[in-house]
């Protein structure tokens, strides 16, 4: 029995196995003596050479070109030396045509002596596309590591989104792509390439599509070819496969990727390729989205840090300044590039307690701080409090003030009533009613004392009531102004009123009490005498009322302050003037109130100007002078 074409110094064997195995060869196997006579001939052999077993079992095989006979023969030397061989050559169809073939040269031994050669046939074309294969594979495994170096650069979510499905169709030769988003029991269609711009955004019910399909399976990849019309990819023509591959985010499905075949069908290796990049999309996918909620946080921490009223500073472990806020810079009047990299210009406080601090441009300051476990950072929160704390020293000063300006009078009134009560009998006429003249003085003094007090602390409640309606000003200076001159013979007073002017709008009574406390201030401030001057005109829609006089004068830093309630320039002059510093306050409130405004500023040559402005009753005529 022969084996599918056996020599016969073989036809006595009845090894089944080594025939079925002969037999059933895809690559054609030609076993020679030692003089190159065929001894085995299989059926592959026969297909691929055109020639069949009995035609040329103990012959030589007319397969190699003449000039390949050198070549041919060199390599069964080298077989016979003990070195098998496998080289890519030319042999002859029984038609004449080149075969283009690869062919492994083995010894065929009996024993230990080298009896033939047994060489192995195959078509070289199957060693190029296994090659090409192998290195279509390696090209796209490097191209995928690119790709997921790329996508993972990029930390903005939509931008992450629309390279993985332009990579996707690079990837795995589809013709068109898309990553859509699990959204409960929604999916949308967030990204596409190469397919129309008007789908993105589309949204379709989880339930009915093919990632729910996708999800049923277990499975992280599938191909679909059935049912594709009713898909909104149906937009793509010639549409007639789908792969899916499912994008996972901290092991929960977080979307899938679709490519989208129309020219050609994926393989094994397009699977396997879109499987691997849906794997690295979830991971992309899951980096930008730490991202945008790390760049999300850090934003609404960014604008709470810089937001923020009160100053905050974070300092290192070593207590060295490392952030800023603006309003830090405010309060301070330090800016960043001054602090930062230093210790903070204050004294810290411990753990749960507080520091009041007072800053070298006069700013009072509480401060507290905080530390941040995980980091060793210290955060110090730090508000202005110099209102509050000036308001504590204006309400001591206003009690000591105030006790004093009452102690006065009262102690007058109480010792002239003493006096009229035990000595009545003893007194005079003419003492007795000095005494009692001196008491009713001082009474009224007590009671302009209450009446400040009580302005002063309705205009602080926004509780001043006025009457707003035309009256004549002029009329108001003049008698404001009649009895001046007989006060005090150290002092001029000189009224300049044009005729004509303006009535104004306001209340009148208001206007007198501002009016007074002008003048009583020129007065008290004047302490050595000289001109005191009023003067009234018309400007634009308002009227506008000066009191001069050649006093102390006001600081620049102090004449904003002096309309503050119980302030004064300074306490020297609290000492030197008397009262509790609501006169200012009270005016300024009263004008306010009526719709006008008071300011102080220096007097050309010295001394103080008070400015009142109230509005017009009428509109002002283009021909009326100005002053």
């Amino acid at each position: 029995m022969h084996y599918g074409g056996v020599g016969d110094q073989w036809a006595g064997s009845d090894d089944e196995i080594a025939r079925a195995a002969l037999a059933g060869s895809p690559n054609a196997v030609v076993a020679l003596d030692r003089d190159q006579s065929v001894l085995v001939w299989n059926a592959a052999a026969e297909q691929v050479f055109g020639w069949t077993a009995q035609e040329l079992l103990g012959r030589r095989a007319p397969i190699v070109p003449d000039e390949l006979s050198a070549e041919h023969n060199a390599a069964l030397e080298r077989v016979r030396t003990g070195e098998p061989v496998s080289l890519r050559t030319r042999r002859l169809h029984r038609d004449g045509t080149l075969l283009d073939l690869r062919v492994d040269i083995g010894a065929l031994r009996l024993g230990s002596a080298v009896a033939g050669y047994v060489c192995v046939y195959h078509p070289a074309m199957a060693d190029v596309l296994a090659r090409d294969r192998m290195a279509r594979r390696a090209r796209l495994v490097r191209r995928l590591t690119d790709v997921v170096g790329d996508i993972n650069s990029e930390l903005e979510l939509p931008a992450v989104l629309d390279r993985i499905s332009a990579s996707l169709t690079e990837l795995t030769g589809a013709d068109a792509g898309g990553f859509v988003l699990i959204e409960g029991d929604r999916l949308r269609l967030v990204s596409t390439y190469q397919l129309p711009d008007a789908i993105r955004g589309t949204t379709t019910d989880l339930r009915t599509s093919l990632v729910d399909k996708l999800l049923r399976t277990g499975k992280t990849v599938m191909l679909e070819s059935q049912g594709l019309d009713d898909l909104v990819w149906a937009r793509l023509r010639g549409l007639h496969t789908i792969a899916l591959g499912l994008a996972a985010v901290g092991g929960r499905p977080y979307g899938a990727l679709y490519a989208l075949f129309a020219r050609s069908t994926p393989g094994h290796l397009e699977l396997e390729l879109l499987e691997l990049l849906a794997g690295h999309a979830g991971i992309a996918v899951g980096n930008a989205v730490a991202y945008q909620e790390a760049v999300r946080q850090r934003a609404h921490e960014r604008a709470v840090f810089d937001a923020s009223a009160d100053g905050i500073a974070v300092l290192d472990q070593a207590g060295r300044v490392v952030r800023w806020n603006p309003a830090a810079a405010g309060l301070t009047a330090l800016p960043p590039e001054s602090v930062i990299g230093g210790p903070p210009p204050f004294p810290l406080p411990a753990a749960g307690e507080k520091v009041t601090f007072q800053m070298d441009n006069g700013r009072w300051l509480d401060v507290v701080s905080a530390q941040i476990e995980e980091t060793g950072e210290v955060v110090v929160d730090f508000r202005d409090v110099t209102a509050a704390k000036e308001l504590e020293e204006a309400k001591d000063l206003f009690l000591a003030t105030t006790s004093h300006e009452l102690r006065t009078p009262i102690t007058i009134v109480r010792g002239f009533a003493g006096t009229l009560d035990a000595r009545w009998e003893k007194m005079s006429d003419l003492e007795r009613r000095a005494a009692v003249h001196t008491i009713a003085e001082r009474s009224r003094s007590l009671g302009e004392l209450m009446d400040h007090l009580l302005l002063g602390a309705r205009a602080g409640a926004d509780e001043l009531k006025v009457r707003i309606e035309a009256f004549d000003l002029a009329e108001r200076i003049d008698g404001a102004t009649l009895g001046l001159p007989v006060l005090s013979d150290r002092h001029r007073v000189e009224v300049d009123l044009p005729e004509g002017l303006p009535h104004v709008l306001g209340d009148a009574l208001a206007t007198d009490i501002v009016l007074g406390q002008l003048l009583e201030n020129a007065f008290k401030y004047s302490p050595d005498g000289g001109l005191i001057s009023v003067a009234a005109w018309p400007e634009d829609d308002n009227v506008v009322v000066v009191v001069d006089d050649e006093g102390v004068g006001i600081a620049p830093p102090d004449r904003e302050r002096i309309f503050e309630r119980f302030v004064q320039v300074d306490s020297g002059d609290r000492r030197r003037f008397g009262g509790v510093g609501l006169g200012l306050y009270i005016v300024r409130s009263l004008a306010r109130a009526q719709g006008g405004d008071v300011s102080a500023h220096p007097r050309p040559g010295g001394g103080t100007r008070m400015r009142l402005v109230l509005r017009c009753a009428s509109p002002i005529r283009s021909d009326t002078p100005m002053r």
